[in-house]
């Protein structure tokens, strides 16, 4: 089971998570990251890194943000990949 990216990521995009990942599997939106699922390995190493608290295992998002899971899987294969830490959004 993968991790996801949920709401506290949106309008922020903290990189610090991506630069953790031993598989590469974090992709750059406009507004957050995606994490895809099919790349993620479960290894746990981004929880810890994200400041905002965005990622979560699939199995523990929280009710209010499940739609992240489906968004996560659509939205990573029509961005690029992100391996390097970068500057957040102005907005966080």
């Amino acid at each position: 089971m993968p991790h996801v990216v949920t709401q506290p990521c949106f309008d922020c995009k903290y990189t610090d998570c991506v630069v953790v990942c031993p598989v590469e599997c974090f992709y750059e939106g406009d507004k957050m990251l995606y994490i895809h699922p099919d790349e993620c390995i479960d290894c746990e190493a981004c929880v810890p890194e994200c400041p905002v608290e965005a990622i979560y295992h699939e199995d523990n998002v929280p009710e209010e943000w499940k739609e992240f899971i489906a968004l996560n899987a659509e939205q990573a294969p029509e961005c690029e990949v992100i391996t390097e830490k970068k500057e957040p959004l102005a907005d966080s």
